[in-house]
């Protein structure tokens, strides 16, 4: 039996941080970053300020799947560094994003910058604002983009299996969203989410 395909899963967390120890933070949240690089499923990570006066400071990593991601949240290393912050750092919420909502999301809102001539200690997290999730309604557009052409090619495919119409409704729904949720899934839905892009990040 094949074994199911992971899902990646982000994770967003939002913090309060004492404007007194900014310096001391920023060292602090890009250790957190470089920390978790080390572990086995991770697939990104970086950090946002809210705004030059605010307090509130955004931290974002995506790994593999729930098993790579609880390695990493349970880690004693992990535990030593969040130890290192709470003088100064406040967890106040946080979000893991997978599913549906998950195709919707830009990977990460930030990405590293590397400018010519900078080195190690200029190079940094653009801070540029974390995009909302599309309305729902683009998002049922956007799903209904990819069921269309999917359910109207499969049914139509269905067609030629030998007294498949003569099959009991309850059977033929049933082989059908077996047959094309995974299609959906693992193949259609990225595709059209990746198409259309820029208008799902447009303001509506």
């Amino acid at each position: 039996m094949a074994e199911p395909v992971a899902h990646p899963i982000t994770v967003a967390i939002e913090r309060r941080i004492d404007p007194s120890r900014t310096a001391e933070a920023t060292s602090w949240m890009q250790a957190g970053t470089d920390l978790a690089t080390a572990f086995p499923g991770f697939l990104g990570s970086g950090w946002v300020r809210a705004g030059e006066a605010s307090d509130l400071w955004y931290m974002l990593y995506r790994f593999r799947d729930i098993p790579t991601l609880e390695t990493w949240e349970q880690s004693p290393q992990r535990s030593r560094w969040l130890d290192a912050g709470r003088a100064f750092a406040n967890e106040v919420r946080v979000e893991r994003r997978t599913g549906i909502e998950g195709w919707f999301d830009a990977p990460f809102a930030l990405h590293v910058e590397s400018r010519p001539g900078a080195d190690a200690a200029t190079t940094g997290p653009i801070q540029q604002p974390i995009p909302a999730a599309p309305p729902r309604w683009k998002q049922t557009v956007t799903i209904w983009l990819g069921f269309f052409p999917v359910n109207l090619l499969g049914s139509w495919a269905l067609g030629f299996v030998p007294g498949f119409s003569a099959w009991p409704l309850v059977l033929r729904v049933l082989v059908t969203t077996a047959l094309f949720t995974p299609i959906m899934t693992y193949a259609v839905l990225p595709w059209v989410t990746r198409m259309l892009r820029p208008w799902l990040q447009r303001e509506a």
